[in-house]
């Protein structure tokens, strides 16, 4: 993510600020992807404090029209929960504006997202989530990190986050956008096999006996299936480029970095991904001088650098490809 600058003063203005020291108000324009001192608020500026510009004639910023459904704001904590969830969404929706998904340049259908909450009021729901005929489900239940902790204990995962879920569900919806080019499933099926295969029955198969196969999948539950090694290559994907961006953004460098890199506009992926786990090693070293755990615990095998070099090429050129 790059950084931003209060267009009155000049200080660093963050992604998710609302106003700067100086005194102004800040006002997120996804368009251009710049800070503004006044402009039409969105109408959840005051309820979760999005601070990104309001669309036609006074709605819904372009985030949060995606929204179709919300949790009941009076039970429990979910208003900040879904404060949390909604700021998640925001980072990667403008993360993949810059491959022009979902811009004014992109023809294409937009997802449509269920952001519920497990909290009723008084009862507990289950909340399964996923992605289906472009809606996608969202537990805001995980922006309680606590809660999020426990689960990713539970499921033995390496990584967890709100960010990481947003990722991996729109993969899914990338999928379906980019399977109408006849030139992507054959390539697609080639290195992540049949995504024909029956779902259900790979899951059980999955949950039953885990494959050991950490050399082909990026991580254990891309062995699920296709559709999730898809899912789970797109979303590491997304964090190694957002990674790489974030740190040429704040004017570190390192050597072998190309003066004034662009994770978002190469076009080599094995030079992006070798950049890339430079810059996760030394953060990682950093981490662990603070006794941290370290920020991207994943070895990139030449399986999974084939994938990632798909997944790149498919979502960085969609529109050429007519997706």
């Amino acid at each position: 993510m790059q950084r931003f600058a209060c267009p009155a003063c000049g200080r660093r203005a963050y992604f998710h600020s609302l106003s700067c020291p100086c005194g102004h108000d800040l006002y997120f324009d996804p368009a251009r992807a710049l800070m503004l001192n006044a402009a039409p608020p969105c109408p959840n500026r005051g309820p979760i404090a999005c601070n990104w510009i309001a669309g036609d004639l006074g709605a819904f910023c372009a985030s949060c029209a995606l929204s179709q459904v919300v949790p009941d704001l009076s039970a429990g904590n979910n208003i900040q929960l879904l404060n949390r969830a909604e700021r998640a969404k925001r980072w990667v929706l403008a993360n993949v504006a810059k491959w022009n998904w979902f811009t004014a340049s992109d023809p294409g259908p937009r997802p449509r997202f269920l952001m519920l909450s497990e909290d009723m009021g008084g009862r507990v729901q289950q909340i399964t989530m996923g992605h289906m005929g472009g809606e996608i489900t969202i537990n805001v239940t995980e922006a309680d990190e606590l809660i999020r902790l426990q689960r990713r204990q539970e499921l033995g995962e390496q990584y967890r986050s709100m960010v990481g879920h947003f990722r991996h569900e729109l993969a899914h919806f990338f999928f379906d956008r980019l399977a109408v080019s006849p030139n992507f499933l054959p390539g697609f099926r080639a290195l992540f096999g049949d995504e024909r295969a029956d779902y259900g029955l790979a899951l059980q198969t999955y949950y039953a006996a885990p494959p050991d196969r950490t050399n082909v999948f990026i991580t254990p539950y891309a062995g699920a299936h296709p559709h999730e090694d898809w899912a789970e290559t797109v979303a590491h994907l997304l964090h190694l480029v957002d990674m790489t961006d974030s740190f040429v953004s704040t004017g570190l460098s390192m050597p072998d970095l190309p003066e004034g890199f662009d994770a978002y506009a190469a076009d080599d992926t094995e030079a992006l991904l070798d950049i890339a786990a430079r810059v996760a090693i030394a953060v990682n070293d950093i981490n662990r001088a603070l006794d941290n755990a370290d920020l991207y615990p994943f070895v990139l095998t030449t399986p999974m650098r084939q994938k990632i070099g798909f997944a790149h090429r498919w979502l960085k050129n969609h529109l050429a490809e007519g997706a």
